[in-house]
């Protein structure tokens, strides 16, 4: 689909959510419902030398930007298509002598943009930059403050002698970004490196089993003249069959939550009390804190879930230290600790086992990662909606964990199913979806091999 077509929505007033978009036609499975360009983004402070500024792609030896030392490409072509978008930036952090952070980068960003396209960027865009939503007047004290500390380091950061604006103008880009930003994944999906601001995108509202899913495309930037590179975009596509006139929903923060949890994270966030089926019903919250088959006593079930809340918090100190070896032996006690007390399906032993699939990986001890592994993707299963891109992801790591560690026919069943999901969310062009479908073709031929090894040494005296 090309970019900035939207003939395939409309735009609706959705009653207490606000404005809404709906499908003006029927809409099929693995559909692009629309794509969009970004009116402006930015790479995290943190990894600013780790992904490139123009595709956030994360990448090895990128190339520094001689003038302000903080933007870095992945090669010099890379580099001028982004020129346009970052020539205002370079200017005020030279001056500045240091960038601010990136809310205060993307505000900026946002505003030159304003004053060079106006709010509306492209006839395609629905709705303009400065009439979506900020909710300023709905932020708590916390918030205010450091909203106040923002406002304060953008006009400090603010190149002199440009258009002033109000503090009052300002707070409302600052609230737009807080209540629209859209966080921008690197290409293999994994990781989070900046946040970008997509207006179209900005009127999908939230349902926690939503119809649709969005994901970052990051662009084909092979050719060596700037002009031909495909722009970074979004790519908004339906999980299944969508009937003309009913609403498209994404969700806005992770299923595998308990639905009080998943609903205190909207409205701290984007300050509305969600009335999905999901939360009303409390749909499968039973299963992410259900208790192992024995039935445990509920005093054994209160101590083991506290013993894990308190494990985790350790593990997720340890990791963020990169001291591993205690990582793994945290999980290991806790794991164990949870055996007939927890369900499977339960929350904290799900994150037990991711933590601890992944670092053993990272170790390179796949044979033990494997058996972790599994049981976080068959806890999943029960719990995820099935074109989900998160269990999509989940499940190919998993694969390629089990194939590393030589159980190539699981793996590959893995990958293939892995494959099966991503092509719904991601689509065929995606950096994931190609990987998967070399290492779907790359474990089919070693278990072809395999085969033919196994007949001909059946055939042999």
């Amino acid at each position: 689909m090309t970019v900035g077509n939207m003939d395939s929505v409309e735009l609706f007033d959705a009653g207490q959510k606000g404005r809404g978009l709906r499908a003006s036609r029927d809409l099929s499975t693995g559909e692009v419902v629309f794509a969009e360009a970004s009116f402006a983004a930015v790479v995290f402070n943190s990894l600013f030398m780790e992904v490139c500024h123009s595709c956030f792609r994360q990448q090895a030896n990128l190339h520094r930007c001689a003038q302000c030392q903080f933007a870095f490409y992945c090669n010099r072509t890379c580099q001028t298509a982004c020129w346009d978008e970052h020539k205002m930036e370079c200017a005020a952090i030279k001056k500045a002598g240091k960038p601010p952070n990136e809310n205060v980068r993307l505000a900026a960003r946002v505003l030159w943009r304003l004053h060079k396209d106006t709010g509306i960027a492209s006839d395609s865009q629905l709705i303009s930059v400065e009439q979506l939503d900020d909710h300023v007047s709905d932020l708590p004290e916390k918030n205010l403050q450091q909203l106040e500390t923002d406002v304060h380091s953008f006009l400090q950061y603010w190149s002199y002698g440009r258009k002033q604006h109000s503090v009052d103008y300002i707070s409302h880009i600052f609230g737009i970004i807080m209540c629209n930003g859209f966080t921008m994944r690197d290409q293999k999906g994994l990781q989070a490196v900046g946040v970008g601001l997509f207006p179209n995108l900005s009127l999908v509202n939230h349902d926690c089993s939503p119809n649709c899913s969005v994901a970052l495309n990051h662009g084909n930037q092979t050719a060596v003249s700037s002009a031909l590179h495909s722009q970074r975009r979004i790519e908004l596509r339906a999980l299944g069959k969508i009937p003309e006139g009913q609403e498209l929903t994404v969700s806005y923060v992770d299923f595998l939550n308990l639905s009080g949890d998943r609903r205190k994270q909207l409205m701290e966030r984007y300050h509305f009390e969600c009335m999905c089926q999901h939360c009303s019903q409390r749909l499968k919250d039973d299963l992410m804190m259900a208790a192992a088959e024995g039935k445990p006593s509920a005093e054994k079930l209160k101590e083991v879930t506290d013993f894990s809340k308190r494990c985790l918090e350790k593990i997720e100190k340890y990791r963020a230290e990169k001291d591993f070896h205690e990582v793994v032996k945290l999980c290991a006690e806790c794991l164990e600790k949870q055996e007939n007390v927890l369900a499977d399906t339960h929350l904290y032993k799900l994150r037990v086992l991711s933590v601890a699939s992944e670092v053993l990986s990272y170790q390179r001890l796949f044979s033990e990662a494997a058996v972790y592994a599994q049981r976080m993707v068959d806890g999943y299963m029960k719990l995820y909606p099935h074109n989900n891109a998160q269990l999509g992801l989940a499940i190919m790591r998993a694969g390629v964990i089990h194939w590393q560690s030589g159980q190539t026919e699981l793996g590959h069943s893995m990958i293939c199913k892995a494959y099966g999901i991503l092509m719904v969310t991601h689509g065929p062009n995606h950096a994931i979806t190609k990987d998967l479908e070399s290492m779907r073709m790359q474990t089919e031929m070693e278990l072809k091999k395999k085969k033919e090894e196994e007949e001909e040494e059946e055939m042999s005296p």
